[in-house]
C-alpha cells in the first residue's frame, strides 16, 4: 500500500489520486513515459521523476463518496488541510487521476458548481481535459483531469471516446503528447529537468 504522500512538495509537478484505485502501471506510467519520449526527442533531456509529489485524496478510502452529491465533513477537512498545502507550494501542475480527484481539486479552487464524482463522466473529463491544454498558464496552478483507468486495448473508442475523438488514436500517446508539447513550451520555467551527471534515466520511478 502506498504511504499518503511521496516525492517533493517544493516540485513543480503534483499527481492526486483516490486511494481507491492507486497509481499503476494502468494509469500513469505510460502517459509518463509518452512525456519523456517526446521530452527526449525535443530536448535531448528527461524529467527528474524522483521528485514528482504524489497524495492520496483522502486519508482513508472509506471517506470517497459513494453517490452523486453526498460529501462528508472528514471529506471537508480533506479539502481545507489540501488548500492550505496546494496555496503555500503553488505547483505548476497538478494531475487528477479519476472523476473524485478531479471534483476535490475543483473544491479546493471553489470551482462552482460543485458536482458529484459520477458527474464526471469519461467523456466530460475528456472535454474538461481538452479545456485545461488550451488554457494551460505557467503562472498559476493547472489543472489536469486523467482517466485513472482505461480500457484493455487503451483506444478513445473504448474509454467512451474519451474527448470525444473518433480517430482511434491511443489515449496514453494522445494525452501524453499534448502535455509533453505545454512542458516543452515552457521548458525554462520549469525547474523540472534531470542533472546530466544522474546515472539513471529510469521513467518509471514509481511502482503499482
Amino acid at each position: 500500500m502506498m504511504k499518503r504522500e511521496l516525492g517533493e512538495r517544493s516540485y513543480p509537478i503534483w499527481v492526486l489520486f483516490n486511494p481507491k484505485h492507486p497509481i499503476s502501471h494502468d494509469n500513469w506510467t505510460p502517459i509518463l513515459d509518452e512525456i519523456q519520449d517526446k521530452v527526449y526527442r525535443e530536448l535531448n533531456t528527461r524529467i527528474e521523476t524522483a521528485d514528482i509529489y504524489f497524495r492520496n485524496v483522502v486519508s482513508d478510502s472509506r471517506m470517497v463518496p459513494n453517490t452523486l452529491n453526498w460529501w462528508g465533513p472528514e471529506v471537508a477537512k480533506e479539502i481545507e488541510l489540501f488548500r492550505e498545502i496546494i496555496f503555500r507550494y503553488k505547483p505548476r501542475i497538478l494531475f487528477t487521476l479519476g472523476a473524485f480527484a478531479y471534483e476535490f481539486s475543483r473544491r479546493v479552487y471553489e470551482i462552482k458548481p460543485e458536482k458529484g464524482p459520477k458527474a464526471w463522466s469519461t467523456s466530460n473529463l475528456g472535454d474538461e481535459f481538452g479545456r485545461s491544454i488550451e488554457s494551460f498558464d505557467i503562472n498559476k496552478t493547472n489543472i489536469i483531469p486523467l482517466l485513472h483507468r482505461v480500457g484493455a486495448s487503451s483506444n478513445f473508442i473504448e474509454t467512451d471516446n474519451y474527448f470525444r475523438r473518433k480517430d482511434g488514436d491511443n489515449y496514453y500517446r494522445y494525452v501524453g503528447t499534448k502535455l509533453a508539447e505545454k512542458i516543452i513550451e515552457n521548458k525554462d520555467r520549469l525547474n523540472i529537468w534531470i542533472k546530466q551527471s544522474t546515472v539513471s534515466m529510469n521513467a518509471t520511478c514509481i511502482a503499482p
